[in-house]
């Protein structure tokens, strides 16, 4: 969908959620579409609002992509501009430098990844299960099997986990080039596979146990597909430093819907797992095609694909910031409908460029 390139588009960082998703989208779009981004006010709504350590890591990655000219790259900045040149594809390696999420780096590089339409290699070093910030088996099991289902292949290949404060992990991501198809999944359809992961590394075993267990007694029981969840401690070889994370999700033949949470000191184990557990348990009852969580992450592939649509079982406000700024953007618009226990999403117009 090319538009115009060197039109400077204005984006108020503080509308609606205000805060680091909707200058990770900014730049995205501003990098596939070629127009000139002016942010102000950014991550205004947050305790410390400018640009932490990921959301410099995340602007020098898109920006690595599209050879950007950036000027307010500066820690704490609250006023950034973006001048995108050609999109480009190839091997990068970042390095956020702290436990900075890595999961929230590449997800701002890849929509411009599946726009540049070239095989890349990107390996991103910091935190792969980090707070605020979706776990790395969130991130590889619902995040990049959407994007399956719509048709880009991509494989991850973890080299170590990193947890806070020290980081440490590497992660490496292939994205293949391919056509995006729309996503029509209004509905979640049966269920096929519901699947999960608990992991430790530098603590307890037990911890993995308690979670994996309050998880499973979370979810829906007896019916035709038992719920699986495995545990695993890693050591020093496979993660630096100590941390884990427990996630889990639910495949069906069109779409796919999870839910994780991080260990956090002070948080107990039974509480990460029944958290998330009744997450997708009462996503799974609500019958949404796309939880809560991927809802705001894939909208932006619906507009690169000029088409498609979705359930989500409540529009959040960082949904809805990206309907907002995917529409700033792009010649398009959004729909939004409830119906019933969920809300259905699906692109309603789009005009010629």
């Amino acid at each position: 969908m090319p538009v115009a390139p060197g039109r400077e588009i204005q984006i108020d960082g503080s509308y609606g959620e205000g805060g680091g998703q909707l200058l990770r989208t900014a730049v995205a779009l501003a990098a596939i579409t070629g127009r000139v981004l002016h942010v102000h006010n950014v991550r205004a709504k947050r305790p410390k609002s400018g640009l932490a350590p990921q959301h410099l890591a995340a602007v020098r990655a898109v920006g690595a992509l599209c050879g950007a000219s950036v000027n307010g790259l500066d820690l704490r900045s609250t006023d950034l501009t973006f001048a995108p040149g050609e999109l480009r594809g190839g091997r990068h390696a970042f390095d956020i430098g702290t436990a900075g999420s890595i999961t929230l780096v590449l997800q701002a590089m890849l929509p411009v990844l599946v726009a540049c339409g070239r095989h890349s290699e990107i390996t991103v070093h910091g935190g792969t299960d980090v707070r605020k910030a979706p776990p790395l088996d969130y991130f590889r099991e619902v995040t990049l099997a959407l994007l399956e289902h719509m048709g880009i292949r991509t494989e991850m290949t973890v080299r170590h986990r990193g947890y806070f404060p020290r980081g440490g992990g590497e992660v490496t991501l292939a994205v293949a080039p391919g056509r995006l198809r729309p996503l029509a999944a209004v509905t979640l359809g049966p269920v096929q596979r519901i699947h999960g992961l608990a992991h430790v590394a530098g603590i307890d075993i037990g911890i993995a146990v308690r979670m994996r267990d309050a998880c499973l007694a979370a979810l829906p029981g007896g019916g035709p597909v038992e719920p699986r969840i495995e545990i695993a401690q890693l050591g020093p070889e496979q993660a630096v430093g100590a941390g884990g994370a427990i996630v889990a999700w639910a495949q069906t033949g069109g779409s796919i819907v999870g839910a994780g949470r991080v260990a956090e000191r002070g948080i107990r184990a039974e509480t990460l797992g029944s958290a998330v557990g009744t997450e997708l348990r009462a996503d799974l009852e609500s019958g949404a095609s796309v939880d809560l969580h991927a809802a705001d992450q894939i909208l932006i592939y619906l507009a690169l694909a000029r088409g498609g649509s979705f359930s989500t079982r409540a529009l959040s406000s960082h949904a809805q910031t990206a309907i907002w700024l995917i529409e700033q953007f792009l010649p398009m618009r959004f729909e939004t409908a409830a119906e019933g226990s969920r809300v259905i999403v699906r692109v309603a117009s789009v005009s010629p460029a």
